[in-house]
């Protein structure tokens, strides 16, 4: 999947804050998502400049910032490297019941962007365990409210079953429904992680925010009865628009 064009990523720049900051803090969500874990490896100086639309020297003040923090190593004539303790995060974990999630669910209108096959990005292999396929459909829809953007979500989903859902599913209702309802799948557990990052310059322009505004990842791996993944999300809700909130009942 391309990223945003640099005249996109200018267009959700800040022009209240400095640009080093601004890429300084978009480079560190980048680096938190495990955008460059494939290879923990960032792309070139000149690359970086280019896809943010600013000057080299902007770009070299906010990689030396983030590698002031420990994120990230510099080697001359090697390139940029992600340091591995970057990524020494506790995250939030929440199980429940399944009929609770689907309780939860909303049915705001979705614009499709995508509904096709990639290959299985190397983070996600391991959740797909030692039967994890090659290639996996693809879903990446953005979810409105009245109209307004609110949650950009990604779906992994086995290639068999993406290959059975329809246009009109995609519209209107939740990964979790379609595979349940409409496919059969019996979907016995669902782990969920969410944590809190600021939005890339892609999410920001899809979701129509700033690129320093805070956004909640949730991260969805629903396991049919047998154990099998059968589908990983990755949903970016705007922080302005959503607020997570955790109820427990006490036995008297």
């Amino acid at each position: 999947m391309d990223g945003p064009t640099p005249s996109v990523i200018r267009s959700v720049l800040n022009r209240k804050l400095p640009l080093w900051y601004q890429v300084a803090q978009s480079l560190r969500a980048e680096i938190l998502a495990r955008r460059f874990e494939a290879t923990n490896r960032l792309p070139t100086e000149i690359e970086l400049a280019r896809q943010y639309g600013v000057s080299l020297i902007t770009l070299r003040q906010a990689l030396k910032t983030i590698e002031e923090e420990g994120l990230i190593s510099r080697h001359r004539r090697l390139g940029t490297f992600v340091n591995p303790a970057a990524f020494a995060q506790r995250p939030l974990e929440l199980l429940g019941a399944v009929a609770t999630v689907f309780a939860q669910q909303t049915t705001e209108e979705m614009t499709v962007l995508e509904h096709g096959v990639t290959r299985l990005p190397a983070d996600l292999a391991a959740q797909f365990g030692d039967d994890a396929p090659r290639e996996v459909g693809v879903i990446r829809r953005l979810r409105l409210d009245g109209g307004v953007p609110v949650g950009y979500a990604i779906n992994y989903v086995l290639p068999g079953l993406a290959a059975r859902i329809l246009p009109d599913q995609l519209r209107s209702l939740s990964m979790t429904r379609i595979l349940s309802d409409s496919l059969g799948v019996e979907i016995k557990r669902i782990e969920n992680t969410v944590e809190a990052q600021l939005a890339s310059p892609e999410v920001a322009h899809l979701l129509a925010t700033d690129l320093m505004s805070p956004i909640l990842l949730f991260t969805g791996i629903s396991h049919d009865m047998t154990g099998r993944v059968v589908d990983i999300a990755r949903i970016h809700y705007r922080g302005d628009r959503y607020k997570f909130s955790v109820g427990f009942d006490i036995a008297g």
